[in-house]
């Protein structure tokens, strides 16, 4: 057979098989990704590389070297076409066919695309992904371009930061109430309105697209109410989609993402999945975490786990988010919060506490990091401190974890 083949080769993936080395797998490894770009990171790319302060090389997650000398073979600018799951086979694009003895599912996520029928194909209209994805529109953030950058959530607003930065005349139009509506407290979502606003963004909430407008290329958006904005290029970020159709396809079960057990386990024998793809079991439910730390996280421990530790996963999410310069740290998820604890900090800085009765469940951290490490540290102890503890700036965070 093929050895342990891994398809997709962003974080996850690398991730998988650089610890199937260091765990001592002697077995052969094959990692296929559809983009000619060794593994690299991506946040950078809608940040420190499209402002020319991160060169290309800077983006791999490991030297080109590495691979070979961890004799992991690269199989890069390759399409897998199709999962035979009885005959533990691979068909890729050209026919080639390539067999496994386990197979971990490493897909990641791609963008949601505005429709076709209104303008999502106008030239000059981005979404925010991949390395090529970002080379095609730097030319166009040029000073003095305007932009419209269409939601309102943290791809949206990370979209907006660069592009102020860049010189150009920055709209965001999201069509929610308010800015972060699913993803954030409105303490959390007024500071990063400010924030915005006080480097030239206007911001349009309530303000639904109805459809973009030109001639092969984008000129403009008609909103909802009827309004019209002029724009000389588009940024869209509204949300992710996993990439499940080539495990659906061959009949691997498919439930907000790859369906894994908690050891990383399809429902296909010898099939694993990790990363943004992937859903899980987590508390009384599933979870599907879209992020660096738990691409990385959950692939070494899939990757343990295809070796036969037996151990199952346990998420400790978080997340980050670079505006200006303005850190935000996240930690814990914040889903079913009935409390809110706001913290102020040195220099402007904020924490926003998430609580569910007397239970912490996450905070937000703006420029805070004592808060977010402090905090992260109770979330995964599963302590809860007095929310009059938290909202006293007086009080000493770091006694609570004592």
């Amino acid at each position: 057979m093929g050895g342990i083949v891994i398809v997709g080769a962003g974080q996850a993936g690398a991730s998988l098989a650089a610890k199937l080395r260091a765990l001592g797998h002697q077995g052969p490894v094959t990692l296929i990704g559809e983009e000619p770009q060794p593994p690299y990171q991506r946040p950078p790319l809608s940040k420190a590389y499209l402002l020319g302060e991160m060169e290309l090389e800077r983006l791999h997650l490991r030297a080109p070297a590495f691979w070979d000398e961890q004799a992991v073979t690269l199989r890069l600018s390759t399409r897998v076409e199709a999962i035979d799951t009885e005959a533990r086979s691979l068909r890729l694009q050209g026919g080639e066919t390539l067999s496994y003895d386990d197979l971990a599912l490493t897909t990641g996520s791609r963008p949601r695309q505005l429709p076709a029928a209104i303008g999502g194909d106008l030239d000059n209209v981005f979404t925010v992904r991949t390395l090529a994805d970002v080379n095609r529109m730097a030319p166009a953030f040029r000073r003095g371009a305007r932009a419209l950058i269409v939601g309102g959530g943290y791809i949206g607003l990370e979209a907006a930061a660069v592009a102020a930065k860049l010189g150009l005349k920055v709209t965001l139009i999201e069509a929610a109430p308010r800015i972060l509506q699913r993803v954030a407290a409105p303490e959390t979502a007024d500071f990063f309105r400010r924030l915005h606003q006080n480097h030239g963004v206007r911001i349009l909430e309530g303000a639904g697209l109805s459809r973009l407008t030109g001639e092969g290329r984008v000129t403009g958006a008609l909103l909802a109410d009827g309004s019209e904005l002029a724009a000389d290029l588009v940024v869209v970020g509204i949300g992710i989609l996993p990439n499940t159709e080539l495990a659906g396809d061959a009949g691997i079960a498919v439930d907000n993402g790859i369906r894994t057990d908690e050891l990383g386990r399809t429902s296909a024998p010898h099939v694993w999945a990790a990363g943004d793809c992937a859903s899980f079991p987590h508390g009384e439910g599933r979870i599907r975490l879209e992020s660096v730390g738990n691409a990385i996280d959950q692939a070494e421990a899939v990757a343990a786990n295809m070796l036969g530790a037996g151990t199952p996963y346990h998420a400790k999410p978080w997340f980050w988010s670079d505006q200006y310069d303005v850190k935000l740290q996240i930690a814990g998820l914040n889903a079913g919060y009935d409390r809110i604890v706001t913290r102020p900090g040195e220099g402007g800085a904020l924490s926003v506490w998430y609580y569910r009765g007397a239970t912490l469940l996450a905070l937000d951290a703006m420029n805070d990091a004592r808060a977010y490490m402090i905090g992260k540290r109770l979330i995964e102890a599963g302590r809860s401190p007095d929310p009059a503890l938290i909202a006293d700036p007086a009080s000493d965070l770091k006694a609570l974890l004592r």
